[in-house]
């Protein structure tokens, strides 16, 4: 009896296993399978561009967290040779250094950073569909963190040469607060149009800014000395005309990520190193050599709490 062992083996793998490839029958003709089985599809995953800081970025962090420390260490020598009644614009400077130095410190190490991922749509013409990518880039949000203490304490060094009122001072403080916050807000946001409207708001602040100083630290600052009034404008309009390159910076590289990680670091390195440092030495070499803009501060800055009213300890609630 003859059986077709090929007819009966091809049989069995066609009901079994669906065939990709055609099986040989016994005269060497290939029979091809009438179904065929799914091929798995490829999906590729979602694209993402890296922007981080490269050693240039590392090196020039590294460098400023040094020239920070150092001037820190010349300030503070400088308010120890001042009686501590005089030594109000000195603290002040040495604190901006300070918090700078531990900002860039962090920095340098690694810290103080995070990735935002942002979907970048790209436009074809005619038919093609749009295609898309992720750009994961780093924010240095610990700079913001030195600038929302340090800005103030600047302010507040430009505010007391010129003279002016506990109310201006408030709000001149309060919208460089607002303005860093919102800055801050608008580097984490994925949402760039969200974004922007921070970066609208950090703006707007900021024109508060300048109208406080310009307008009012120059009014209140003309009715002292020539000298005093002229070193005033002086540094405030150089002080203004660094600040103002701020937002330019954030929007060529937080804002449209024109420019890369690296070009950022240096270009904020530079303007923080000439506002602080560079602040603050031409503030205290002119400030000691012109007495009439120097500062007396007496009550508890310079001699603590007063004895009246005081609680003492050892007596006797009736005096006895």
């Amino acid at each position: 009896m003859y059986i077709d062992t090929a007819g009966v083996l091809e049989a069995v793998m066609a009901t079994s296993t669906p065939a990709l490839l055609p099986l040989p029958s016994s005269t060497g003709h290939h029979h091809h399978a009438t179904s065929v089985a799914p091929i798995p599809s490829v999906i590729p995953g979602p694209v993402h561009e890296l922007q981080v800081r490269s050693n240039t970025g590392d090196r020039t962090l590294w460098v400023v967290f040094v020239i920070m420390f150092i001037s820190s260490l010349a300030f503070y020598v400088m308010a120890w040779r001042q009686p501590t009644s005089k030594r109000l614009f000195h603290v002040l400077t040495a604190f901006i250094t300070t918090f700078a130095t531990i900002s860039y410190y962090a920095m340098a190490v690694g810290d103080g950073i995070t990735i935002k991922s942002e979907e970048i749509i790209e436009h074809h013409k005619g038919d093609i569909p749009n295609t898309s990518y992720f750009l994961d880039r780093e924010v240095y949000w610990a700079r913001y963190v030195d600038w929302s203490i340090t800005t103030p304490l600047l302010l507040l060094d430009l505010a007391f040469l010129a003279g002016m009122n506990g109310a201006d001072i408030t709000v001149t403080v309060v919208a460089d607060i607002v303005m860093v916050l919102t800055g801050l807000f608008a580097g984490l946001t994925e949402d760039k149009t969200v974004a922007w409207g921070y970066y609208a708001m950090a703006c707007a602040a900021y024109l508060v800014i300048v109208y406080q100083l310009a307008v009012n630290g120059r009014a209140v600052v003309k009715t002292k000395d020539n000298k005093t009034a002229t070193f005033f404008t002086s540094i405030a309009g150089f002080t203004l005309l660094l600040w103002t390159a701020y937002p330019i910076i954030w929007g060529v590289a937080d804002g449209s990520k024109i420019a890369s990680v690296d070009s950022e670091i240096i270009a904020y390195a530079i303007l923080d190193v000439l506002a602080k440092p560079g602040f603050g030495f031409w503030l205290l070499f002119t400030h000691d050599a012109l007495a009439s803009s120097s500062v007396s501060v007496g009550g508890f800055w310079s001699h603590g709490l007063s004895t009246e009213g005081g609680i003492r300890v050892g007596d006797d609630e009736d005096g006895a």
